[in-house]
């Protein structure tokens, strides 16, 4: 009986020191499993990956955005603006979807993509007569233009609009705002008149409080010539005085004082409802 015993407990304990091939076995299967769903999911189902990069593809050469580009990133370099008119769509009621092209293969716009084109493109015009015309009359020193990112800033300095200290216009200044009025007859968009000065207190004698009164009669002053004179519509037109509180240049040079003191007219970016 002892003897059967110390065989029986023999056994069990060589029983005990294979159970690791077990665990062994289960954990390289289970690597087995792992490493097979790791290379299925790495399969690139071809069908769907040339679906995908068609659309891609079509997704970059439409031309539908409203500014005036090429023909996407694998097309054509973009043109300047010049897309003027009423454009169509058709859908479901007939016309063609932004994007899309029509039955002769001619990109279709929609109608406010075509306005924000036309805009543009009254707005380069613009900036290239005033341009011509400053150089043309010398205005260099007198008279400015850049492309902002809210419009077209014609900036006019102080010293050719006005007497110090006063919002009256100069008689010299008159045929350079004949001409303005002249180009924002045909403009279909908001025209700012803003006032500026610099940030002296005004001492010398003088009907206005301080810079702020200056600053918004001088507006005014040209807005008064636009719609009193020149008869343009008022409606196209909006004004304020800003003081010293918008300087371009440093207040502390007798230079940079002279570019603050200044008249901004600015065609606005924006389409009218």
């Amino acid at each position: 009986m002892g003897r059967y015993s110390r065989r029986q407990s023999k056994s069990t304990g060589h029983d005990h020191k294979d159970r690791w091939l077990i665990t062994y076995a289960d954990l390289i299967t289970l690597l087995l499993i792992f490493f097979v769903v790791m290379y299925s999911v790495s399969q690139i189902d071809s069908d769907k990956y040339k679906v995908l990069t068609e659309s891609l593809q079509l997704t970059f050469q439409s031309q539908n955005s409203i500014l005036d580009g090429g023909k996407g990133v694998t097309g054509t370099a973009g043109q300047s603006v010049n897309n003027g008119g009423k454009g169509n769509q058709q859908g479901q009621n007939g016309q063609t979807p932004q994007g899309q092209q029509n039955s002769s293969g001619q990109e279709t716009l929609t109608n406010r993509e075509q306005a924000f084109r036309e805009q543009e493109r009254e707005l380069a015009n613009l900036m290239q007569v005033i341009q011509n015309y400053v150089q043309t009359n010398n205005l260099q020193g007198q008279v400015s233009v850049v492309d902002k990112p809210q419009g077209i800033s014609i900036t006019l300095s102080d010293q050719f609009l006005f007497d110090e200290g006063k919002a009256d216009l100069k008689s010299g200044s008159l045929g350079t705002l004949a001409r303005l009025a002249s180009l924002f007859q045909s403009i279909n968009t908001t025209i700012s008149i803003e006032g500026h000065t610099d940030n002296l207190p005004i001492v010398y004698a003088s009907r206005y409080k301080d810079n702020w009164e200056l600053s918004g009669a001088r507006a005014l002053s040209v807005l008064r010539y636009f719609i009193d004179v020149k008869k343009l519509d008022q409606s196209k037109f909006q004004y304020a005085g800003y003081g010293a509180t918008r300087p371009t240049a440093d207040n502390s040079t007798p230079a940079g004082r002279q570019k603050n003191r200044r008249v901004e007219i600015i065609v606005l970016r924006q389409l009218q409802e």
